[in-house]
């Protein structure tokens, strides 16, 4: 089990840190964070929870106001431009050992996170003290960069602050200036995203006989097929991103789309009474990976803004 906000503070009380204590209600953005401390000066930040295809993680810990070009990011660190994708929220628990929304540096005081990188804003230095959730967010704390950096030091870690919106020029002369950062061990957690697979379905029909549905979204059939690719261009993710209307829009013209294409006078006649199972069975295994990237690009979009938000808008679980 991992550390709770009380014993964080009082981590912080040990190594003699100042620091001040701000409890409020739960908040999910850094919007809300500000009703409760907006007005007390100093930084606000937000914190991205990121992992790269070896399943090696990042904590990227930015002002709000700092923008975070995830392909941009990617590609200084050596990762290629679609090297970085936000962390499963399985991660949250089974590394960070944080519930949803908060994410910070101080999530490094667990020892399951000991293989988490942590890339600090250099934005921090240029405030009086910034903001931060203690592990909880049901309270802000305030410190100054001297603060934070003997709370790393103290868990082992040597803060690493870089100019986050830069954008310098990589190639053959000029290798990426951030690849130090890459850490050099991967964490072992559970991503379903990436262990998701095909599955074949039986479904019983009237009688002894059994129709069975191959999920097979490597070769759709071609109504299918043109059904997805109708709804994806009518649903362009660039559109709905930072729209919770949108994007639910997208995810049923997705849906409906698909489904309108599959009840045919063939598929009634032959499932009759099982049709709506057959037709079920079908879609799920057919939008699974599309929903699932439209899902991701909307999570990216709305950390890179600030909105923590994003996350609590997965359509798997109600954040």
């Amino acid at each position: 089990m991992g550390f709770s906000k009380e014993q964080l503070l009082a981590r912080l009380q040990e190594l003699q840190i100042d620091y001040s204590q701000h409890e409020h209600p739960v908040v999910l953005t850094v919007e809300a964070q500000a009703k409760y401390v907006g007005d007390l000066g100093g930084g606000l930040s937000k914190n991205l929870f990121l992992k790269d295809k070896k399943n090696r993680l990042y904590i990227v810990s930015a002002l709000v106001n700092t923008k975070v070009d995830l392909k941009v990011l990617s590609t200084r660190l050596g990762l290629g431009k679609g090297g970085l994708r936000m962390a499963p929220e399985e991660a949250l628990g089974e590394v960070l050992q944080v519930p949803l929304g908060c994410v910070t540096p101080f999530a490094l005081v667990n020892e399951s996170a000991r293989h988490v990188a942590l890339l600090l804003d250099q934005g921090f230095k240029s405030q009086e003290y910034c903001f931060f959730h203690p592990l909880s967010n049901d309270m802000s704390i305030s410190l100054n960069v001297s603060g934070l950096d003997k709370f790393l030091k103290s868990v082992g870690r040597d803060p690493t602050y870089v100019d986050l919106e830069a954008s310098p020029s990589v190639g053959k002369d000029q290798p990426p200036d951030l690849a130090a950062l890459v850490p050099t061990s991967s964490t072992v957690f559970s991503d379903p995203s990436e262990n998701a697979t095909s599955t074949n379905c039986s479904v019983s029909s009237s009688g002894a006989n059994t129709a069975k549905v191959t999920a097979n979204p490597s070769k759709p059939s071609s109504s299918v097929k043109n059904a997805k690719d109708k709804a994806v261009k009518s649903a362009n993710p660039s559109a709905s991103t930072t729209n919770v209307e949108a994007f639910v829009e997208s995810i049923l013209d997705k849906t409906s789309q698909l489904l309108l294409k599959e009840i045919t006078e063939e598929t009634i006649k032959e499932h009759g009474g099982q049709l709506g199972t057959v037709v079920s069975n079908i879609i799920r295994s057919r939008l699974s990976s599309d929903l699932n990237s439209t899902t991701m690009t909307f999570k990216n979009t709305a950390y890179t803004e600030g909105f923590h938000a994003g996350i609590h808008s997965s359509p798997r679980q109600s954040f």
